[in-house]
């Protein structure tokens, strides 16, 4: 299993590579720089294990929510390699991502995933580790105000994400004590959308190139009001 991974729906670049098993990954933090940091990592991890696109089985991309030009950046690259390759796509929540890469670092099975949308709002989705250690969503991605966030059932929740930082007294208020930990400096890895994007691949939940594209969940909103 070969598997391509790109990430870029915050702040945060990222690509990554699953061989066989084994994942490695080239990331930075450089907010406005994705374009020109997303490319050369692909090209660098593929250099390195002697590949070319044509060899991958599938490419998965962070389909969002995030910012809107980092989500087109994703979805673009991964269309571009696709197409080229003949290549399948796979989609992922970067929210997901989110909370998988702090259940791999710390352990957290319960993570609440909260990235800053802007204009008072954030991008919130509640996840819970299956058996075999992957994100599953409980209820639905939300585009949301932090003082209507409602604690799913259950205990032992941690935080994850950049609204935890700008958002952290409503958040806090919000939820009533009820986090073990935060870590509002996390944000979404390839790394993570790669392990998610293989469990997807597996269960035959890919896409063609053609179909491959960002989730805004904005636009959701605004076709509900209109």
């Amino acid at each position: 299993m070969k598997l391509l991974a790109i990430e870029t729906a915050s702040e945060a670049c990222s690509a990554a590579l699953y061989l066989d098993g084994a994942l490695s990954e080239r990331y930075a933090l450089a907010p406005r720089e994705h374009a020109r940091l997303i490319l050369p990592m692909v090209d660098e991890l593929l250099r390195e294990a002697d590949l070319s696109p044509g060899a991958l089985d599938a490419v998965a991309f962070g389909r969002g929510p995030g910012a809107f030009t980092g989500l087109r950046i994703a979805a673009g690259v991964a269309q571009g390699i696709a197409f080229g390759a003949e290549l399948p796509v796979v989609a992922v929540s970067s929210l997901a991502a989110l909370a998988q890469g702090l259940y791999r670092e710390r352990g957290a099975a319960r993570v609440l995933a909260a990235i800053d949308a802007r204009i008072g709002e954030i991008y919130w989705g509640s996840y819970e580790a299956d058996a075999a250690g992957l994100m599953v969503l409980r209820g639905k991605e939300l585009l949301i105000s932090p003082g209507e966030i409602a604690l799913p059932d259950g205990g032992d929740w941690y935080g994850a994400g950049s609204a935890w930082k700008i958002h952290d007294d409503i958040l806090r208020t919000s939820l009533s004590g009820q986090l073990l930990e935060i870590d509002a400096e996390r944000n979404p890895r390839a790394y993570d959308v790669a392990a998610l994007g293989v469990a997807a691949y597996r269960r035959g939940e890919t896409m063609r190139a053609e179909l491959a594209a960002p989730v805004y969940l904005r636009d959701e909103v605004a076709v509900k009001q209109r």
